[in-house]
């Protein structure tokens, strides 16, 4: 072959050298047709995105910012990415964008203190009140990325939504499923969606009730402008009767938004619902406390074939079919309902949901309404199906009293890892090692770091063993009122896979 006659193969590989595509080689530079595992490098740079916590102006919110001290299984501390000068987590304000048919909202004010993360292993709060605490987003880069936690708590004493609001700031994304949505009258349920990115963004949301999609009065998307917030009433986008069961689809057509539900009932309080695992043939809603008086599960098919599961309760001593209800008929494109009366019976657990069908596993999402309480006494919180933890994850804001984990192994016995972390104001880290048994729940009382000052966090890594599905319920008794609040363990993803490459130019020669 001439020089200046390159086949398209060679044009291809020529393309594929210069832009950094892996030359597999041996140590004395010939040729090798096997290629080396790729490394787990710890990820350089995280972005967090936090909702604007509250309309109230009685409301008081806490923020708790933690990079856990390791980077998890398998790897090295601190020492993986990038250097200490360069590490850096912090969260800044979003813009206050109007909400659609409603006039702009007050200049927002920023919380107290920045929240600022200076060293892995010690978690940093921050505290801001009232009603115009501005949606926040975050980034983590260099050592105080793998792992960055942000966790946001409000407790609004008071008015129709009073309660203990709970959530744990999101990544950006560009699909998200919020079952257990509602536009009755009693609620007030509005999305949440902030941008983090330096353009435009604009999102789609599509509602979903027990007949399938509910009208839209806005066709032409929302827009999201750069490093702002929006948030948006769910019954103001259909004109259709409202609805007591909704499942919220959303998407962006471009860009990247975080997305959260905020849930208040006149008569249960309020807390955040947020987003679904991905759809799935089985789901795992793990962490119901003991105590509940009432529990609705919701569910959504949305792909083209209905979905039958069968509803299982995973308590600590095993698996068992609840009285109430052994299964749900989900149609495609519309969202069913059940309550489970009398679920709990003194006994904490997790719900698993299965296809009656092992050989048709139809995808779904699903989540939790979980009450405590009773007559005016009530408080609501949500529960949303889970991804299992892979890896490590974590929930901060933890307190020396109130706390509950729930770590549930639906397949095989596992083992984990529970490590809480130095206090906000002082303590030392301790952790303990917890086999949970094929099929079971098991509910705990976390431990406290010694000399506990300020708040902590936990940290929960996958040792060994089935899957594990884990959440973490916080308790702040107020009035009479149990209130409490509900978050599952998100793998916090902080590694990524890096293959190793390098240029190889002599592939141009002939």
């Amino acid at each position: 072959m001439k020089r200046t006659t390159l086949s398209l193969i060679a044009v291809a590989t020529a393309l594929a050298a210069v832009t950094g595509v892996a030359a597999l080689t041996a140590p004395d530079g010939s040729a090798t047709a096997t290629a080396q595992a790729p490394a787990r490098l710890p990820v350089e740079r995280v972005s967090l995105l936090c909702p604007s916590p509250s309309r109230s102006e009685v409301a008081e919110t806490t923020y708790t910012s933690y990079t856990p001290a390791s980077t998890g299984k398998g790897q090295t501390s601190e020492t993986g990415t990038g250097g200490a000068k360069t590490a850096h987590a912090e969260l800044t304000p979003a813009a206050a964008a109007a909400t659609p048919g409603e006039t702009p909202a007050k200049k927002p004010k920023a919380p107290k203190a920045p929240a600022t993360v200076s060293k892995p292993g010690t978690p940093v709060t921050a505290e801001a009140d009232g009603a115009t605490v501005p949606a926040l987003t975050g980034t983590a880069t260099g050592t105080l990325a793998p792992g960055w936690t942000v966790q946001q708590t409000t407790l609004n004493p008071a008015g129709g939504s009073r309660g203990l609001l709970g959530t744990g700031c999101a990544a950006p994304d560009t699909d998200f499923w919020f079952p257990a949505a509602s536009t009755a009258k009693q609620r007030q349920d509005y999305v949440h969606l902030t941008n983090p990115d330096d353009s435009a963004a604009v999102a789609d949301i599509e509602l979903y009730g027990p007949e399938g999609a509910l009208k839209s009065q806005i066709t032409e998307g929302i827009p999201v402008p750069a490093h702002s917030s929006v948030p948006v009433l769910l019954s103001t986008l259909t004109g259709d009767p409202a609805q007591q069961d909704v499942t919220v689809h959303v998407t962006t057509r471009s860009g990247r938004v975080g997305a959260v539900l905020g849930a208040a009932d006149d008569k249960l309080g309020s807390d955040w619902l947020p987003a679904s695992a991905d759809p799935a043939g089985t789901a795992v809603l793990p962490g119901i406390p003991a105590d509940a008086s009432s529990v609705r599960l919701v569910a959504f098919a949305p792909g083209d074939d209905d979905a039958d599961l069968k509803i299982q309760l995973v308590t600590p001593t095993g698996t068992i079919v609840p009285a109430s209800a052994d299964a749900l008929h989900v149609k495609s494109g519309m969202t069913a309902a059940v309550d489970l009366k009398d679920l709990m019976r003194g006994e904490p657990g997790s719900l698993l949901l299965t296809p009656v069908d092992p050989k048709k596993a139809t995808p779904v999402v699903a989540a939790l309404q979980v009450v405590r309480g009773k007559g005016e006494k009530q408080e609501v919180a949500f529960i949303p199906a889970a991804a299992a933890v892979e890896g490590r994850a974590t929930v901060a804001d933890n307190r020396a009293k109130g706390s509950t984990l729930a770590l549930t192994a639906p397949g095989a016995t596992a083992e984990v890892r529970i490590t809480a972390s130095a206090g906000s104001q002082g303590g030392t880290p301790v952790s303990k090692t917890v086999t949970v048994k094929a099929g079971t729940t098991t509910s705990l009382t976390p431990p406290v770091p010694e000399g506990l000052k300020g708040t902590y966090a936990l940290t929960v890594e996958h040792l060994s063993g089935g899957p594990v599905h884990a959440s973490r319920t916080l308790e702040l008794p107020r009035d009479g009122i149990p209130m409490f609040t509900i978050q599952t363990f998100n793998d916090d993803r902080s590694t990524v896979e890096v293959p190793a490459a390098r240029q190889d130019l002599s592939v141009l020669d002939d």
